[in-house]
Protein backbone atom coordinates (compact mmCIF):
# COMPACT_ATOMS: atom_id res chain seq x y z
CA UNK A 1 0.00 0.00 0.00
CA UNK A 2 3.06 1.88 0.19
CA UNK A 3 2.42 2.80 -3.62
CA UNK A 4 -0.85 4.83 -3.07
CA UNK A 5 -1.29 7.85 -0.84
CA UNK A 6 -4.38 9.32 -2.40
CA UNK A 7 -7.86 7.56 -2.48
CA UNK A 8 -10.35 9.82 -4.39
CA UNK A 9 -14.32 8.99 -4.74
CA UNK A 10 -17.04 9.64 -6.44
CA UNK A 11 -20.60 9.33 -4.96
CA UNK A 12 -23.50 8.83 -6.56
CA UNK A 13 -23.60 5.56 -7.81
CA UNK A 14 -19.81 4.80 -6.54
CA UNK A 15 -19.40 5.13 -3.02
CA UNK A 16 -22.91 5.43 -2.22
CA UNK A 17 -25.87 2.69 -2.49
CA UNK A 18 -28.93 2.72 -4.07
CA UNK A 19 -30.23 4.08 -0.70
CA UNK A 20 -27.84 7.18 -0.50
CA UNK A 21 -25.56 5.76 1.68
CA UNK A 22 -22.83 3.79 2.92
CA UNK A 23 -21.46 1.41 5.19
CA UNK A 24 -20.42 4.21 7.69
CA UNK A 25 -18.87 1.34 10.56
CA UNK A 26 -16.72 -0.17 7.94
CA UNK A 27 -15.75 3.62 6.58
CA UNK A 28 -14.72 4.63 9.94
CA UNK A 29 -12.36 1.71 10.17
CA UNK A 30 -10.71 2.32 6.81
CA UNK A 31 -10.75 6.09 7.61
CA UNK A 32 -8.34 5.27 10.81
CA UNK A 33 -6.32 3.11 8.50
CA UNK A 34 -5.95 6.05 5.96
CA UNK A 35 -4.46 8.75 8.36
CA UNK A 36 -2.47 5.90 10.20
CA UNK A 37 -0.91 4.91 6.53
CA UNK A 38 -0.70 9.14 5.86
CA UNK A 39 -3.20 8.52 3.30
CA UNK A 40 -5.06 11.49 1.99
CA UNK A 41 -8.84 10.70 1.63
CA UNK A 42 -10.84 12.76 -1.48
CA UNK A 43 -14.59 12.87 -1.97
CA UNK A 44 -14.83 14.16 -5.88
CA UNK A 45 -18.21 14.33 -7.57
CA UNK A 46 -20.39 16.49 -9.16
CA UNK A 47 -22.43 17.25 -6.64
CA UNK A 48 -22.25 20.59 -4.41
CA UNK A 49 -19.70 21.12 -1.63
CA UNK A 50 -22.63 21.84 1.20
CA UNK A 51 -24.37 18.37 0.25
CA UNK A 52 -21.31 15.83 0.44
CA UNK A 53 -19.66 17.63 3.55
CA UNK A 54 -23.36 16.38 5.28
CA UNK A 55 -22.53 13.29 4.17
CA UNK A 56 -19.61 13.38 6.13
CA UNK A 57 -19.99 15.00 9.63
CA UNK A 58 -17.62 13.85 11.64
CA UNK A 59 -14.50 13.88 9.44
CA UNK A 60 -16.06 17.06 7.03
CA UNK A 61 -13.22 19.14 8.43
CA UNK A 62 -10.03 16.66 7.93
CA UNK A 63 -10.94 15.59 4.38
CA UNK A 64 -10.84 17.35 1.00
CA UNK A 65 -13.11 17.48 -1.41
CA UNK A 66 -13.70 18.32 -5.28
CA UNK A 67 -17.35 19.23 -5.38
CA UNK A 68 -19.19 20.09 -8.72
CA UNK A 69 -17.04 18.16 -10.74
CA UNK A 70 -13.83 20.15 -9.79
CA UNK A 71 -15.47 23.68 -10.09
CA UNK A 72 -15.01 23.98 -6.36
CA UNK A 73 -12.14 22.23 -4.36
CA UNK A 74 -12.16 22.92 -0.43
CA UNK A 75 -9.50 21.06 1.97
CA UNK A 76 -10.11 21.33 5.78
CA UNK A 77 -12.67 23.41 5.17
CA UNK A 78 -10.31 26.24 3.16
CA UNK A 79 -11.08 26.62 -0.43
CA UNK A 80 -8.18 25.51 -2.96
CA UNK A 81 -10.15 26.96 -6.05
CA UNK A 82 -13.31 28.20 -7.66
CA UNK A 83 -13.85 28.53 -10.97
CA UNK A 84 -15.38 31.31 -12.63
CA UNK A 85 -18.12 31.68 -15.69
CA UNK A 86 -18.32 35.10 -16.97
CA UNK A 87 -21.64 36.50 -16.87
CA UNK A 88 -21.65 36.87 -20.53
CA UNK A 89 -20.50 33.21 -21.33
CA UNK A 90 -23.52 32.52 -18.40
CA UNK A 91 -25.91 34.20 -20.54
CA UNK A 92 -24.70 32.43 -23.45
CA UNK A 93 -25.14 29.50 -22.50
CA UNK A 94 -28.91 29.72 -21.35
CA UNK A 95 -29.67 31.19 -24.67
CA UNK A 96 -28.74 27.98 -26.11
CA UNK A 97 -30.48 25.86 -23.51
CA UNK A 98 -33.71 27.81 -24.16
CA UNK A 99 -33.93 26.23 -27.23
CA UNK A 100 -34.31 22.98 -25.99
CA UNK A 101 -37.70 21.10 -24.90
CA UNK A 102 -37.72 19.67 -21.57
CA UNK A 103 -34.70 20.11 -20.18
CA UNK A 104 -34.19 21.30 -16.79
CA UNK A 105 -31.33 23.63 -15.37
CA UNK A 106 -29.93 24.21 -12.55
CA UNK A 107 -27.21 27.18 -12.40
CA UNK A 108 -24.20 26.27 -9.89
CA UNK A 109 -22.07 29.04 -7.96
CA UNK A 110 -19.97 29.36 -4.94
CA UNK A 111 -22.68 30.50 -2.53
CA UNK A 112 -25.75 28.49 -3.50
CA UNK A 113 -27.39 27.04 -6.75
CA UNK A 114 -30.40 28.48 -8.50
CA UNK A 115 -33.32 27.41 -10.09
CA UNK A 116 -35.72 29.04 -11.60
CA UNK A 117 -39.37 29.25 -9.79
CA UNK A 118 -41.57 28.27 -13.14
CA UNK A 119 -39.55 24.95 -12.87
CA UNK A 120 -41.81 21.53 -11.65
CA UNK A 121 -41.74 21.12 -7.74
CA UNK A 122 -40.16 17.82 -8.77
CA UNK A 123 -37.58 19.15 -10.03
CA UNK A 124 -37.08 21.50 -7.35
CA UNK A 125 -37.19 18.70 -5.05
CA UNK A 126 -34.99 16.40 -7.00
CA UNK A 127 -32.23 19.49 -7.27
CA UNK A 128 -32.75 20.04 -3.72
CA UNK A 129 -31.33 16.43 -3.04
CA UNK A 130 -27.96 16.98 -4.78
CA UNK A 131 -27.83 20.63 -3.87
CA UNK A 132 -28.63 21.94 -0.13
CA UNK A 133 -28.37 25.34 -1.28
CA UNK A 134 -30.39 25.68 -3.61
CA UNK A 135 -32.32 29.18 -4.09
CA UNK A 136 -35.49 29.75 -6.04
CA UNK A 137 -35.02 32.85 -8.41
CA UNK A 138 -37.38 34.74 -11.23
CA UNK A 139 -34.74 34.49 -13.95
CA UNK A 140 -31.69 32.55 -13.77
CA UNK A 141 -30.04 35.72 -16.16
CA UNK A 142 -30.56 37.81 -13.02
CA UNK A 143 -28.07 35.67 -11.33
CA UNK A 144 -25.31 38.39 -10.80
CA UNK A 145 -23.84 37.71 -7.18
CA UNK A 146 -22.44 34.90 -7.13
CA UNK A 147 -19.64 33.34 -8.51
CA UNK A 148 -20.92 30.61 -11.04
CA UNK A 149 -19.33 27.73 -12.55
CA UNK A 150 -21.45 24.71 -13.49
CA UNK A 151 -24.85 24.30 -14.40
CA UNK A 152 -26.61 20.88 -14.08
CA UNK A 153 -29.40 19.87 -16.05
CA UNK A 154 -32.00 17.01 -15.96
CA UNK A 155 -33.90 15.94 -19.51
CA UNK A 156 -36.56 13.50 -20.48
CA UNK A 157 -35.48 9.59 -19.76
CA UNK A 158 -34.19 7.92 -22.03
CA UNK A 159 -32.96 11.38 -24.08
CA UNK A 160 -29.90 11.50 -22.22
CA UNK A 161 -27.44 10.77 -25.02
CA UNK A 162 -29.06 12.17 -27.87
CA UNK A 163 -29.43 15.69 -25.86
CA UNK A 164 -25.82 15.27 -24.48
CA UNK A 165 -24.56 14.36 -28.29
CA UNK A 166 -26.49 17.62 -29.12
CA UNK A 167 -25.65 20.09 -26.54
CA UNK A 168 -21.45 19.07 -27.57
CA UNK A 169 -22.33 20.44 -30.94
CA UNK A 170 -24.39 23.23 -30.14
CA UNK A 171 -22.06 24.72 -27.13
CA UNK A 172 -19.03 24.51 -29.25
CA UNK A 173 -16.08 25.43 -26.89
CA UNK A 174 -18.27 27.64 -24.69
CA UNK A 175 -18.69 24.87 -21.86
CA UNK A 176 -18.04 21.05 -21.90
CA UNK A 177 -21.32 18.46 -21.42
CA UNK A 178 -21.09 15.27 -19.31
CA UNK A 179 -22.79 12.61 -17.80
CA UNK A 180 -22.83 12.87 -14.88
CA UNK A 181 -25.31 10.03 -13.62
CA UNK A 182 -29.02 9.45 -13.74
CA UNK A 183 -29.52 10.73 -16.89
CA UNK A 184 -28.30 14.26 -16.13
CA UNK A 185 -26.01 16.17 -17.60
CA UNK A 186 -23.52 18.59 -16.23
CA UNK A 187 -21.96 21.97 -18.44
CA UNK A 188 -18.91 22.16 -16.99
CA UNK A 189 -15.57 24.28 -17.51
CA UNK A 190 -13.27 23.38 -20.44
CA UNK A 191 -10.28 21.69 -18.73
CA UNK A 192 -11.80 22.10 -15.40
CA UNK A 193 -12.84 18.63 -14.42
CA UNK A 194 -12.09 15.60 -11.62
CA UNK A 195 -8.78 15.14 -12.90
CA UNK A 196 -7.62 18.78 -12.47
CA UNK A 197 -9.33 19.12 -9.16
CA UNK A 198 -7.25 15.82 -7.60
CA UNK A 199 -3.80 17.38 -9.45
CA UNK A 200 -4.25 20.61 -7.67
CA UNK A 201 -4.41 18.70 -4.41
CA UNK A 202 -1.41 16.47 -5.62
CA UNK A 203 0.52 19.54 -5.99
CA UNK A 204 -0.53 21.00 -2.09
CA UNK A 205 0.35 17.40 -1.04
CA UNK A 206 3.33 16.50 -3.16
CA UNK A 207 1.90 13.28 -4.61
CA UNK A 208 2.27 11.35 -7.58
CA UNK A 209 0.01 10.53 -10.28
CA UNK A 210 0.91 6.45 -9.93
CA UNK A 211 0.25 7.15 -6.37
CA UNK A 212 -3.43 8.18 -6.79
CA UNK A 213 -6.38 5.65 -6.37
CA UNK A 214 -9.86 6.86 -8.31
CA UNK A 215 -13.25 5.43 -8.63
CA UNK A 216 -16.24 6.20 -10.70
CA UNK A 217 -18.98 4.87 -12.76
CA UNK A 218 -20.08 7.64 -15.16
CA UNK A 219 -19.25 9.96 -17.64
CA UNK A 220 -17.89 12.57 -15.46
CA UNK A 221 -15.49 10.58 -14.17
CA UNK A 222 -12.97 9.48 -17.02
CA UNK A 223 -10.73 12.36 -16.80
CA UNK A 224 -10.46 11.33 -13.25
CA UNK A 225 -9.81 7.53 -14.04
CA UNK A 226 -7.18 8.13 -17.14
CA UNK A 227 -5.27 10.62 -14.69
CA UNK A 228 -4.94 7.90 -11.92
CA UNK A 229 -2.23 5.28 -11.34
CA UNK A 230 -4.80 3.00 -10.11
CA UNK A 231 -8.40 3.26 -11.32
CA UNK A 232 -12.01 1.23 -10.38
CA UNK A 233 -14.78 1.19 -12.57
CA UNK A 234 -17.99 0.28 -10.75
CA UNK A 235 -19.73 -3.10 -11.92
CA UNK A 236 -22.23 -0.68 -12.65
CA UNK A 237 -20.70 1.90 -14.24
CA UNK A 238 -21.33 2.84 -17.77
CA UNK A 239 -19.35 0.80 -20.64
CA UNK A 240 -16.84 3.58 -21.54
CA UNK A 241 -16.01 3.92 -17.42
CA UNK A 242 -14.93 0.35 -17.19
CA UNK A 243 -13.05 0.89 -20.88
CA UNK A 244 -11.74 3.32 -19.35
CA UNK A 245 -10.67 2.22 -15.80
CA UNK A 246 -7.70 -0.23 -15.19
CA UNK A 247 -10.11 -2.75 -13.06
CA UNK A 248 -13.36 -3.49 -12.62
CA UNK A 249 -14.92 -4.07 -9.47
CA UNK A 250 -18.16 -4.59 -7.35
CA UNK A 251 -21.22 -2.66 -7.48
CA UNK A 252 -21.99 0.24 -5.31
CA UNK A 253 -24.49 -1.83 -3.76
CA UNK A 254 -22.17 -4.41 -2.88
CA UNK A 255 -19.64 -2.23 -1.54
CA UNK A 256 -17.66 -2.19 -4.28
CA UNK A 257 -14.95 1.07 -3.20
CA UNK A 258 -15.29 0.09 0.73
CA UNK A 259 -14.33 -3.91 0.04
CA UNK A 260 -11.59 -2.50 -2.87
CA UNK A 261 -10.13 0.32 -0.39
CA UNK A 262 -9.78 -2.45 2.01
CA UNK A 263 -7.87 -4.71 0.20
CA UNK A 264 -5.26 -1.84 -0.75
CA UNK A 265 -4.82 -1.04 2.67
CA UNK A 266 -4.17 -4.46 3.42
CA UNK A 267 -1.63 -4.79 0.92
Amino acid sequence: MSQIKMIAVDMDGTFLNSQNDYDRELFQQLYKKMQEKDVKFVVASGNQYYQLKSFFPKIAAEIAFVAENGAYIVNNEEEIFCGELLLEEVHEILDILGQYENVHTILCGRESAYVNKKEPQSFVDHGSIYYHRLKLVDDLYGVDQDTLFKFALTVPKGKAQEILDSLISAMDDRITPVSSGHEDIDLIIPGIHKANGLLKLQKLWGIKDEEVAAFGDSGNDLEMLKHAGFSYAMGNAHPKVKETAKEIIATNNENGVLKQIEKLLGE
